[in-house]
């Protein structure tokens, strides 16, 4: 597996994703977690996509919400190159939610849990947000709000500032326009995947939007 645009990864974190990818794909046989048509470019298309919120750190004791995770993407990568921070997979779906807890389980990751239910009932608090594919903006951010509580200390320069960071890809001019609508003084940044890795075409105008009081 070709983890060249992060050199930061272990050797042992290198094996975890290995792992993962072979129990992602065990599991998708009988629960639909990605589509089949994507396993061939899984590294690309799913695992590079999700690793690209690990250009910038997280703080040590941080929690972690991921919204809508279904097969653990991103909150498992997220958890196996983030070790000294907390993991929270969010998902309406119960079998998507049992499978990730298993395959968590399975790979040793005691930094990764699951909550099953709807993103608007968590009862949970954390310092960063993080979505894939899972809704607009708007709701994701007022998804946040709601669980946001701040750290002790603020981020370092080569850290993520707490909030938001959705993977989305497109024309986001009408979610953003809605996102502003809703909290006019929200701050919102634009980071094109190509810009930061400087390589893979598959990532074309995906981007991370980070979203931040």
């Amino acid at each position: 597996m070709a983890f060249d645009p992060f050199p930061h990864l272990s050797s042992s974190q290198q094996e975890l994703l290995s792992r993962y990818e072979e129990q992602l794909f065990r599991f998708n046989q009988r629960v639909n977690l990605i589509s089949p048509e994507t396993e061939g470019a899984f590294r690309t298309r799913h695992l590079l996509h999700c690793l690209t919120l690990t250009v910038r750190g997280f703080p040590d004791s941080s929690t972690i919400v991921d919204w809508g995770t279904g097969g653990g993407l991103p909150a498992i990568p997220l958890a196996i190159c983030e070790p000294e921070v907390t993991v929270v997979g969010v998902d309406s779906v119960g079998k998507k939610s049992r499978v990730v807890r298993t395959i968590a389980r399975r790979l040793g990751l005691e930094n990764c849990f699951t909550w099953n239910g709807r993103a608007e009932e968590w009862t949970g608090e954390a310092h960063y947000s993080v979505a894939r594919a899972t809704a607009p903006l708007a709701d994701l951010w007022q998804w946040h709000r709601r669980v946001a509580v701040s750290l002790e200390e603020p981020t370092g320069d080569d850290e993520w500032p707490t909030g938001l960071l959705a993977l989305k890809g497109g024309d986001l001019s009408d979610e953003i326009a809605a996102l502003r609508s809703a909290d006019p003084d929200v701050g919102v940044e634009r980071y094109n995947l190509e810009n930061l890795l400087g390589r893979n075409s598959f990532f074309g105008e995906k981007k991370i939007v980070a979203v931040r009081s």
